[in-house]
């Protein structure tokens, strides 16, 4: 006899929580934004967002006979995604204070931040049952987290292409560096029309027969060199 999921209560829909578009809020300036990230790296920081979605809601119904993580889903992920947007907009990435009072320095990579974030608001839900340092270690807490993690993946809860879209909003507010999205304006949608073929974010999928990896076109050269399914000559030309 087949086993019941412990969290066959979690909703089927993947409501939309994409954030609204930043509006330039300079008057007579452009108003037609380049939206490119670097495809890698939205898809690298989309996939944080199960675990940490699995960890705030097992956490926060341990020890509930009335809430379990399937039922609390769909509210925690709205409230994850407005403190990511909340917390991403006024994150200083400098320097993390400790809790015994020592200041060390903090990366600025944008998946480092915003996994640091996702942490946080994950601590932020844990009930009194789950702050016990017991459950905290233990591997039931573990093993509850990843089973729901991947519950959520395959029950199509929260879609990749839905996660990635915030992901590139989150982008525009923690990548000082302009490193991983164009922040490129212009005064028309001409403009930016024909920026958008030749911008370096513009995402591509390997031509290696076998990969389907995408990137950007910025990174072209630096997969290229990994890729293992790249087809590599014979240095005796045979």
């Amino acid at each position: 006899m087949m086993k019941e999921s412990p969290f066959t209560d979690l909703p089927q829909n993947d409501v939309e929580l994409t954030p609204d578009k930043v509006k330039d809020e300079k008057e007579g300036g452009p108003t037609f934004h380049c939206d490119l990230c670097d495809a890698e790296i939205v898809y690298t920081i989309a996939q944080a967002f199960l675990p940490g979605l699995s960890t705030a809601c097992v956490d926060n119904t341990t020890g509930d006979v009335f809430q379990s993580p399937g039922s609390a889903a769909a509210e925690i992920r709205k409230e994850m995604v407005e403190y990511l947007m909340q917390r991403s907009e006024t994150f200083v990435a400098e320097s993390v204070v400790l809790d015994d009072g020592l200041e060390v320095q903090a990366s600025d990579h944008p998946y480092d931040i915003i996994a640091y974030l996702i942490d946080e608001f994950a601590t932020t839900k844990r009930n009194l049952f789950s702050r016990v340092s017991e459950w905290l270690l233990s591997d039931k807490r573990e093993d509850k987290t990843d089973d729901f993690s991947q519950e959520i993946e395959i029950n199509g809860f929260w879609s990749i292409d839905k996660r990635e879209a915030i992901v590139q909003t989150l982008l525009k507010n923690v990548d000082l560096k302009n490193e991983f999205h164009c922040d490129m304006k212009f005064y028309s949608a001409d403009e930016l029309a024909q920026h958008v073929p030749t911008c370096k974010y513009r995402s591509m999928t390997c031509q290696n027969e076998g990969c389907y990896a995408k990137y950007s076109i910025s990174q072209m050269e630096n997969h290229d060199s990994v890729c293992p399914y790249k087809m590599i000559p014979c240095e005796q030309k045979c």
